[in-house]
């Protein structure tokens, strides 16, 4: 059991009404957060312009903090851009198609903005992009994926941490072994592992990794994401150069020749949004305090004492979440045919769930605010809206609707 005083206390977030189990979604308010971010306010309100003596080098200010995240070295890492924006970058970076291998190698069940974009690289490259297919819809065999970079052809491997529907979770090391074999590069996506469990990027030998951090790492709304570049890459220029990728010593000399910044953060490109940032910067602060590795040991707890209440009490649903620790992340997908009017009316009770088209509903109880008596709760209230029908009465609420509006 972890020791309770590792963990924050509950007035470390500001949660809203009702069990909130939606934060692989969206995580809740860090009283952190706002505080930095009415910091930052202030410095526009009273310096404007001249703040920006202060906010200048803040990404890489907070590259320390983020490197214990993903196991990295603090110049590994920068906090910039989004999923879809890092992904193009190191893409452009890192993708080099040959004679002998152009395809980009991802699984049919990756979140499609990472489709979209390693798509667009293998075509123009003049390969394509391989899916290595779902048996069930909602696993991928990592035998499967080795199997594909085996037959050769693969110039670019993307692969998720942790897959953002079903919850399994990857052998990073084992497959970025398997595509250097290969001879592919390894790329990969945390964004439903970060801020969830450890990671040892830079010792599993990925060549890049990109996440966001607004979910587990409650950072708020948009706020920047984050990209990890490993050392033994440092001497290559950006794909997509920008002038916030430029040598910070120089960079208002506004010379025409970029001059590429150290390690990871010469990959940024635009002026970073300070005042999102500062929703990162205070979040990073609560995982300074805990350590992700009693993160990790309190989200197995929970999400073990979830599967066992579900699986006693409401069989109905059908649990698809991989059962071994070393294989899934820090939440639940359930099965249910009727999933868009389950989760409905289990928001209609207080409890906020997520869910996926066609039929899957995802819950997260989240080391860092989810309680034990929640999760005794939450499932009370499934089993009663079950038994009392709730979900087979036809009512558009906009309840409904907004239970299929969250990201990833």
């Amino acid at each position: 059991m972890i020791d309770p005083s590792r963990l924050p206390r509950l007035d470390a977030f500001t949660l809203p009404r009702g069990i909130y189990l939606d934060g692989n979604s969206l995580g809740p308010l860090p009283t952190a957060s706002q505080a930095a971010i009415e910091r930052r306010l202030r410095q526009w309100q009273v310096h404007a312009v001249g703040a920006w003596e202060d906010w200048f080098a803040l990404s890489e200010r907070l590259s320390p903090a983020l490197a214990k995240l993903v196991g990295a070295h603090p110049d590994e890492v920068i906090a910039t851009g989004s999923i879809t924006s890092n992904l193009h970058q190191l893409m452009a970076t890192l993708h080099e198609p040959s004679d002998e291998a152009r395809d980009v190698l991802a699984t049919a069940l990756d979140f499609p903005t990472d489709l979209y974009a390693v798509r667009a690289w293998a075509e123009r490259g003049g390969g394509r992009l391989r899916l290595v297919p779902s048996a069930d819809g909602h696993t991928i065999d990592p035998a499967a994926v080795e199997a594909e970079l085996e037959a050769g052809g693969v110039s670019t491997m993307l692969m998720p941490v942790v897959l953002y529907r079903s919850a399994q979770r990857f052998d990073v090391r084992r497959l970025t072994a398997a595509a250097h074999a290969a001879g592919a590069v390894a790329l990969w996506d945390a964004a439903h592992s970060i801020g969830a469990m450890p990671h040892d990027f830079h010792d599993d030998a990925v060549d890049g990794a990109v996440w966001c951090s607004y979910k587990y790492l409650n950072a708020g709304p948009g706020a920047p994401g984050g990209l990890f570049l490993h050392r033994r890459h440092h001497d290559r220029l950006p794909g997509l150069p920008g002038w916030w990728g430029h040598e910070k010593e120089t960079q208002f000399l506004m010379a025409p020749t970029f001059t590429p910044s150290k390690g990871a953060a010469r990959l940024q490109m635009g002026t970073p949004p300070v005042v999102s940032l500062a929703g990162l910067e205070g979040a990073l602060a609560v995982f300074e305090e805990v350590g992700v590795g009693a993160v990790r040991s309190r989200s197995l707890e929970l999400t073990d004492a979830l599967l066992a209440l579900l699986e006693e009490r409401v069989p109905e649903v059908r649990v698809v979440t991989p059962r071994p620790h070393g294989e899934r992340g820090g939440h639940l997908a359930l099965t249910h045919p009727r999933a868009h009017a389950l989760a409905a009316a289990w928001r209609r009770r207080g409890v906020v769930p997520d869910v996926r088209e066609p039929d899957l509903v995802r819950v997260a109880p989240v080391a860092l605010y989810t309680r034990d008596l929640e999760l005794e709760q939450a499932v009370t209230e499934l089993r009663a809206l079950l038994d009392a029908g709730e979900h087979l009465l036809d009512r558009q609420s906009s309840t409904m609707a907004s239970a299929s509006i969250s990201t990833r």
